[in-house]
């Protein structure tokens, strides 16, 4: 095994990849840090990396077909003001996938990307 790098990297399957990076960038406060469209792009957020891989990707490509849809895993962001961010999201139009959820650690929302995959916006208690 090599030695891993700085970055925690996460595979999100998608449907279109230059959305799914406008998403995440223009929305999310990700970075765009390189890739090959349409079939693969990686954004950068802190120490996550985002792996976005379309469908001509061999990423996708690997994926057993009944596991082709969104799963319940998420990525989970932190952020200081949940409310502020949730209205900054739905202004911009952008679909969310529940309502936020108080919890003994805090309050959370599940949002969605443009393929269907969960992002979880929390704000610690």
């Amino acid at each position: 095994m090599t030695s891993p790098d700085r970055f925690a990297g996460v595979r999100y399957i998608v449907d279109d990849v230059q959305a799914a990076v406008d998403f995440y960038t223009t929305h999310l406060g990700f970075t765009l840090r390189g890739g090959a469209a349409p079939a693969f792009a990686d954004v950068v957020r802190g120490p996550l990396r985002l792996l976005l891989s379309g469908p001509a990707s061999s990423g996708a490509r690997a994926t057993p077909d009944d596991a082709g849809a969104a799963g319940r895993n998420r990525v989970h962001l932190i952020v200081d003001d949940l409310d502020t961010e949730v209205a900054r999201l739905r202004a911009a139009g952008l679909p969310f996938r529940s309502d936020v959820v108080t919890g003994p650690g805090g309050r959370q929302i599940l949002l969605a990307d443009p393929a269907g995959n969960l992002i979880e916006l929390f704000q610690p208690a």
